[in-house]
């Protein structure tokens, strides 16, 4: 059996997107199960609106990503010439031939089809001329009159389109640049890919191109359709349901693995197994787990599973993306051994990268700032004498020491005759400015003895008698 050979083709129209993201995930993860070869490559032909930085930002999400390739990444404008070798083989064969049919007549033929109740396609006048290449000269291919198109799709089963229903596709302009579906074919051909995975909204395209397969009688590739990715409306996925493209999501502190769990998730399943690691997915991934279903984006899901992944991340391996959004909130990180620190009491309570810098503002401050209701409620004239009895079992103790702290607690409780809570809350709020912090021990650790008396005692000091 020949190695599996994927490959993912985007055009740099614009950003790399959900949808589009999920392709290049089920290429890549099922080349890399079966052992075979990932290929990316660029549609680019579409000069217009192909841009180098969609280009730029295409291959800086997929390195994001992790999605590596095996050759590439290639661009269909650099092929031309190939292209052109395919296209004069098909006309010197006698598959193809040149068309000079008008755009004024095509669109009256097309208006008198419809008017009469037929098809508007292409009626195969030049079909059997025998035209010579002229300037103006499109050439098209000839498409099976009478029959069917079959195949077999992973995913779908047997597809059949009858080719009554389709004309003779046009292959090269009259400018001399092919057309999508000939660049696709003959760049599948020539890159050897036998495995296409894409969206379902290319259906429709497939009888096109394996009448060109056919016609330069080569193998059909594996079609493997997969449903498209909808809102929660179940219509098709935009920015108007939240999505984003790749890159905005990392800028809003969404870890890759995290992004890749989600989008193998919509639409493939392994049990009910939710949470997955790259390498497990490489490891799992296959075609025949592919719902035919269409996958609903949610939102809150993916915060709900990156929040997994930051709980399972090693604290070193969040360290440089904590920092990136830590210095966007103008906070001054300090030395490894505090910032690990910071992370390690903060990745179990946040969902997001972003969400942790936030959260971690408190630490890396010289003043706190209190909220309104917080001090009103607790930082009271009553919780004054609880506040310096904290000082006082504070003061000199190796606040690293975690028994140690709560020890020192125990004995506050004692001299109080306060629960826990009753200390701890006053506490919390005079460290942090908020009644919602990480462990107080443990927040009181990575702050440090002095840091924790000094705000304790600047707190005391701003209490009203």
């Amino acid at each position: 059996m020949a190695a599996i050979v994927t490959r993912f083709p985007p055009s740099p129209t614009g950003a790399l997107h959900l949808g589009g993201a999920r392709t290049a995930l089920f290429n890549w993860l099922y080349a890399r199960r079966m052992g075979g070869r990932f290929i990316f490559r660029l549609e680019d032909t579409d000069v217009e609106r192909s841009k180098q930085e969609y280009t730029d930002s295409i291959i800086e999400a997929m390195k994001w990503l992790g999605v590596d390739w095996d050759d590439g990444p290639f661009y269909q404008s650099k092929r031309t010439e190939i292209y052109l070798s395919f296209i004069e083989k098909l006309v010197q064969t006698g598959k193809a031939y040149y068309c000079t049919c008008s755009q004024q007549t095509l669109e009256e033929k097309r208006e008198q089809a419809l008017k009469t109740g037929g098809k508007p396609k292409y009626d195969g006048l030049c079909r059997e001329k025998g035209l010579p290449k002229t300037a103006d000269a499109v050439v098209r291919l000839k498409t099976p009159l009478a029959g069917k198109v079959v195949f077999d799709d992973a995913v779908k089963g047997t597809v059949a389109f009858s080719n009554e229903e389709l004309d003779d596709l046009v292959i090269c302009r009259s400018d001399g640049t092919p057309t999508y579906h000939l660049a696709v074919v003959v760049d599948d051909i020539t890159m050897g890919v036998n495995t296409v995975i894409r969206g379902d909204d290319h259906l429709s395209n497939t009888p096109r191109q394996i009448h060109i397969y056919q016609a330069l009688g080569e193998p059909l590739p594996l079609y493997a359709h997969v449903p498209m990715v909808l809102g929660p409306d179940k219509k098709r996925l935009s920015k108007r349901h939240g999505a984003r493209s790749v890159l905005e999501y990392r800028d809003m502190g969404i870890l890759p693995q995290a992004l890749i769990n989600f989008l193998v998730r919509l639409g493939w399943s392994c049990g009910d197994q939710e949470f997955f690691t790259a390498n497990e997915l490489k490891e799992k991934f296959n075609l025949e787990s592919i719902g035919r279903s269409a996958g609903v984006f949610d939102p809150q899901k993916l915060l709900d599973i990156n929040g997994d992944h930051i709980r399972a991340a090693k604290v070193e391996d969040l360290l440089d993306g904590f920092r990136t959004f830590a210095s966007k909130q103008g906070l001054a990180t300090k030395d490894d051994t505090f910032d690990l620190a910071v992370i390690e009491t903060l990745k179990i309570r946040a969902k997001t990268l972003e969400e942790m810098a936030q959260k971690a503002a408190f630490y890396y401050t010289d003043k706190v700032d209190y909220e309104q209701k917080a001090s009103e409620k607790f930082l009271t004239p009553q919780n004054r004498p609880v506040l310096e009895a904290v000082v006082e079992a504070l003061d000199g103790l190796d606040v690293s020491d975690l028994k140690a702290q709560e020890a020192a607690f125990e004995k506050v409780m004692e001299k109080t005759g306060l629960g826990f809570g009753k200390i701890a809350q006053p506490v919390r709020v005079a460290l942090t400015g908020s009644t919602a912090s990480p462990g107080l021990f443990e927040m009181i650790a990575v702050l440090g003895g002095e840091t924790t008396i000094r705000r304790i005692n600047d707190t005391i000091g701003q209490i009203k008698a």
